[in-house]
């Protein structure tokens, strides 16, 4: 058995964006906005700690059956994300459905890696069948994605919610009841403190 004092490569999951904005009485859709620089410091926060790659659930195929305003206020925030973190310095790749029309065009650039620096694979209009469904051509969709070691999910969820299940196989999965917006430095130290004391074997 064998630890590892710091993942390699770590997936999150910013989830109860919704939830929060409802406790505040604010509208669904304003909950997103408030994902923007929670992200920014998470994203400061691996620079620093020397984590060489990670993945970031945007938004799904499934979650753009959601009513219109939220549909555009989460892929304005995305883009906001993206175009932030690539001018930060991050070696962006995002992973998704290009082909459809709630696809962000202002992303297209990146559907090919841009940029040098800690690697981020961000997932937009991302569905688990979508990226299998490349199998039938030779390869996942994501195979430019690497095997995960953790995933942080925020929200309380005990899911994966068709997170890069290929590269999920062997992750530790962390959750934190706190909704994403109430993101604080503290939770990232809880979860590397937590994924230190695992044994990885990889199923060996």
């Amino acid at each position: 058995m064998t630890r590892r004092s710091l993942p390699g490569h770590i997936g999150f999951i910013p989830d109860g964006n919704r939830r929060w904005a409802g406790d505040r009485g604010l509208s669904k859709e304003e909950g997103y906005q408030f994902g923007l620089d929670p992200g920014l410091a998470l994203f400061e926060l691996c620079k620093s700690r020397g984590i060489s790659e990670v993945s970031v659930y945007g938004f799904t195929q499934d979650n753009t059956k959601r009513p219109s305003p939220q549909v555009q206020a989460f892929r304005a925030a995305c883009v906001a994300f993206v175009t932030e973190i690539a001018r930060r310095g991050a070696a962006v790749l995002v992973v998704g459905d290009d082909k459809s029309p709630l696809f962000p065009g202002e992303l297209q650039a990146y559907r090919t890696r841009q940029g040098e620096g800690i690697k981020v694979n961000f997932l937009a209009n991302y569905g688990w069948e979508w990226d299998l469904d490349g199998l039938k051509e030779g390869q996942i969709r994501s195979s430019d994605v690497s095997r995960l070691d953790l995933i942080v999910r925020w929200g309380g969820g005990r899911r994966l919610s068709g997170f890069l299940p290929v590269q999920s196989t062997y992750a530790d999965f962390y959750v934190l009841d706190e909704h994403w917006p109430e993101f604080r430095p503290e939770h990232f130290d809880r979860a590397l403190a937590w994924f230190k004391k695992q044994d990885r074997t990889l199923g060996g």
